[in-house]
């Protein structure tokens, strides 16, 4: 008996043996194809894929290390002159300036030479009266990656036709976002094509010939890039004239670093986030709002101009976001969740609520039915959906003034304001809702035009984000001030109108008691004058009692004729 335990024992021991050594065999095999999926920078390549091993350390890396130079740059041009020496093109008024590369690198058949393809955008080109700021050309050359030479003349190719590399291009995150941010917040594609027709670069095409000849290095790394490389390209472009007639312009030198396209992808997503995260907010404060407003008299209140104004402005940023998501289809799943958000706000909340305002102000007619109350609805939706496509049109056309038409926009709080004042209604809108409204109504546009450092490259306007800030923060203190002080209080005495009073004086000689059909209790009109309030109809309520009920409904209890404001 004891062998037998004994022998069990060690069979327990060899199998916690076995499970060990299996354990570690399972992770090796588990480990080692992992390694073969990395970069394939990282493995044994040469021109004879015998002898060079390319590693990411530069201290290990030999001298014809390959380095693919594939993706966008930004940096600045200028003039190696004080200004521009030629008098072919005079409108080179501007000495320097910022540039973007887009730049696509593919193998050759020839060992050491990849061929390159690309574009180059020059902002803050021109300066004249047409208002061209910027130049864009397409080039393509030839880069020698054990020497890192670039070499690259400008693509003699016609606009709009474009080649299989080219895909890689229009394809970048950096390049398509950028492309909508301009057409949507800078200027129109009608204007960027009457711009290219005017632009003097058509002449620079027919007369010069563009050649860029660069260095490229190894650009010092950040925290931020992590694993990727970063490369700059610093060269000269030079124009020699087709005809031999000296330079086109005078030579111009360059300068670009590549940009991480994962901290570009980081701050697309955040942005996404934060978007998701506001929109959440103003579910939530819609939601305590319809509950302030709950009963018919509130929502009758409520000014359906200022909420159908909003739910406006969200349709609008629905369809933004989701052409920026269809656009980029590496952040579909980021801009669609945002957009997701948006459309709920808009179509549940904002929609529903905008029907109960326009059911709350809406006079009842005992012998209405179906069919008119339908009508009167279609009327309404097709107002609004009138409007929200008009609004595009409008946009469209007058897209120079952008930022007008959005201050313009977000005065949605000034119609409530004038409805407090000509109903005299007292607090229509919960404090929490107007400020938590005014606050997350900001974070797009101030993100948008406030931040240096936003994913669409738009350059900062801090003097529109004051003004903005400024106005929103105006509109929400005269309605706090409202909802606190009274609807009317910034309006002098003399010019308002005769306004009813509910404790108008009546005949004293009445020497029987009233009852108060609210709460079913006697009102005493000799000792009780004070606390007793009359309806324009001669019907007695207690002051407490009658102002509970106009809370719910602006009709007499009594005979249901409709009340004045208190």
């Amino acid at each position: 008996m004891k062998s037998c335990e004994i022998w069990r024992l060690e069979m327990k021991r060899l199998g916690f043996l076995l499970r060990i050594v299996f354990g570690l065999w399972f992770c090796l095999a588990i480990l080692r194809p992992v390694t073969a999926l990395r970069p394939l920078r990282e493995r044994a390549r040469s021109w004879g894929d015998e002898w060079l091993v390319v590693k990411k350390d530069e201290n290990e890396l030999g001298p014809f290390a390959a380095w693919n130079i594939t993706g966008t740059y930004r940096g600045s041009w200028r003039f190696l002159e004080s200004t521009n020496g030629s008098s072919r093109f005079p409108d080179f008024r501007k000495s320097n300036g910022n540039s973007v590369f887009e730049l696509v690198s593919t193998p050759t058949k020839i060992n050491g030479v990849h061929y390159v393809q690309g574009v180059i955008i020059f902002h803050d080109v021109f300066d004249n009266e047409h208002e061209i700021g910027g130049a864009q050309i397409r080039v393509e050359g030839v880069y020698i990656w054990p020497f890192r030479q670039l070499r690259m003349v400008a693509n003699s190719g016609k606009e709009g036709e474009f080649g299989q590399d080219d895909e890689n291009i229009l394809s970048n995150p950096y390049h398509l976002l950028g492309v909508f941010s301009s057409q949507v917040f800078q200027e129109s594609p009608r204007d960027k094509i009457w711009k290219r027709k005017h632009s003097p670069l058509y002449d620079m095409e027919k007369h010069c010939n563009v050649e860029i000849a660069a260095q490229i290095s190894r650009a010092s790394s950040t925290q931020n890039d992590g694993d990727h490389d970063r490369y700059h390209i610093e060269g000269l472009m030079e124009s020699p004239s087709v005809d031999d007639d000296g330079d086109c312009f005078s030579p111009m030198l360059l300068n670009a670093t590549s940009v991480n396209i994962e901290v570009y992808y980081n701050k697309a997503v955040n942005y996404t986030l934060m978007v998701t995260f506001v929109s959440f907010l103003q579910v939530l404060l819609l939601i305590r709002q319809m509950e302030h407003s709950n009963t018919q008299s509130g929502a009758a209140k409520v000014s359906i101009l200022m909420i159908g104004q909003q739910a406006i402005m969200d349709a609008y940023l629905c369809l933004l976001h989701l052409t920026a998501g269809i656009l980029v289809e590496s952040l579909f799943n980021a801009f669609a969740t945002a957009a997701f958000f948006k459309f709920v706000v808009f179509s549940i909340f904002e929609m529903r609520y905008l029907l109960a305002i326009w059911k709350a102000s809406r006079p009842m007619n005992n012998g209405e039915g179906w069919e008119a109350m339908r009508r009167e609805l279609s009327v309404l939706y097709s107002r609004f959906y009138g409007i929200l496509l008009g609004g595009i049109l409008v946009m469209y056309e007058f897209h120079r003034f952008l930022k007008p038409i959005l201050l313009l926009m977000y005065s949605f709080w000034i119609p409530q304001i004038i409805t407090n004042i000509v109903r005299d209604s007292r607090k229509p809108l919960h404090p929490h809702y107007i400020l938590g409204m005014t606050v997350t109504r900001l974070a797009i546009p101030l993100y948008v035009f406030g931040c240096p450092h936003n994913f669409m490259r738009i350059e900062p306007d801090k003097n529109w984000c004051i003004c903005l800030g400024v106005f929103m923060g105006f509109q929400a203190s005269i309605l706090l001030l409202q909802h606190y002080l009274g609807s009317r209080w910034f309006i002098p005495r003399q010019i308002l109108p005769e306004k009813y009073s509910y404790y108008r004086r009546f005949d004293q000689d009445t020497n029987h008691a009233t009852d108060c059909v609210i709460c079913m209790t006697a009102i005493d009109l000799i000792q009780c004058s004070n606390d007793c309030m009359v309806t324009p109809c001669d019907h007695f309520f207690h002051s407490g009692c009658l102002q509970r009920w106009m809370d719910i409904k602006m009709e007499c209890p009594t005979c249901r004729r409709p009340l004045p404001p208190a």
